[in-house]
């Protein structure tokens, strides 16, 4: 069976079904809230119900835990810098996500083994006020054979300029809500 790679994700810090359920089905999950330590049990919920309700599903931060859930993948943040990532045995089809802002963190995703890198912030953000933008954008992109994801700042008005990147998709927090 092929491993079914979204290109689309969004971030969510709490469990809302009714969130969840307003996304599209080809959107991948990312559970990610450093304000607190996850807790198994709202794990395996959030797991159930994406499960049930055909949604890819993966846990930010934790690739022991999301590989002992058995959950679609992790997504290891540009903070974290760690390469005993590589220690774990994952199974065929697990993705391994990642975040860079710059060509140091793009290659130390590599080394980490991430099938994907998350590159930001593309647009300003209210925490970003640096933006890569296209060009800069472009150039880290060429740097790696990864599948690149925009992350930062997009919305409606400048969605239709990741036309002109190669991006294999984006993500966002606040596109979504």
């Amino acid at each position: 069976m092929h491993k079914i790679i979204p290109n689309i994700f969004t971030f969510i810090s709490e469990f809302n079904k009714e969130q969840i359920l307003k996304l599209d089905q080809n959107i991948g999950i990312i559970f990610r809230n450093y304000n607190e330590i996850y807790k198994k049990d709202k794990i395996l919920k959030i797991k159930k119900f994406c499960k049930i309700n055909k949604r890819r599903f993966y846990l930010a931060n934790n690739l022991k835990l999301a590989i002992n859930l058995n959950l679609d993948g992790a997504y290891i943040p540009s903070f974290n810098n760690n390469l005993d990532v590589l220690k774990y045995n994952r199974r065929k089809n697990f993705l391994l996500l990642g975040s860079a802002h710059n060509i140091y963190e793009i290659k130390t995703k590599e080394k980490q083994g991430v099938e994907i890198i998350f590159l930001s912030p593309l647009f300003k953000t209210k925490n970003y006020k640096q933006a890569l933008k296209v060009i800069k954008f472009n150039i880290l992109a060429k740097m790696t054979k990864k599948k690149i994801v925009a992350l930062g700042g997009i919305d409606k008005k400048n969605l239709k300029n990741l036309k002109i990147t190669y991006a294999y998709g984006f993500s966002g927090i606040s596109y979504f809500k």
